[in-house]
């Protein structure tokens, strides 16, 4: 599984058991992101969770990384025998836009914001598998 972590929003990716395909999940808001992975952890089998690492042009890390690491200690707590892992995410939301763009969508449909960080995450998980 991996997650574009965002002040607002969470884009959620997953891969099948084999890691051949990825999936976008679900946008959800970052409020809600514990609670809506302890209802996920009970219906589907997840033993990693990749993060995008986010970072300035220079390479250091964003704040988010610290928001990110303070979510990690919860999620830890709530299943501790998860793997955490992280991946960059350069340019994910700039490629996921390109997508979206060329996807034939409506106007309306590209307009929705959800779909860009659920397109985000599955670019990072994507990276993390070597896919791209």
């Amino acid at each position: 599984m991996a997650i574009d972590y965002g002040l607002k929003k969470c884009g959620i990716a997953a891969t099948d058991p084999l890691n051949i395909i990825v999936t976008p999940i679900k946008t959800i808001k970052t409020s809600s992101l514990l609670s809506y992975l302890k209802i996920y952890f009970h219906q589907e089998e997840v033993d990693k969770v990749v993060f995008g690492y986010p970072t300035h042009k220079d390479g250091n890390p964003t704040y988010v990384v610290d928001l990110i690491n303070d979510f990690i200690k919860k999620l830890n707590k709530l299943k501790p025998d998860l793997e955490i892992d992280f991946q960059d995410e350069n340019f994910t939301s700039l490629q996921a836009k390109e997508i979206i763009l060329k996807s034939g969508l409506t106007k309306k449909q590209r307009q929705d914001k959800s779909r860009l960080d659920k397109i985000s995450a599955v670019l990072i998980l994507q990276r993390y598998l070597k896919h791209i």
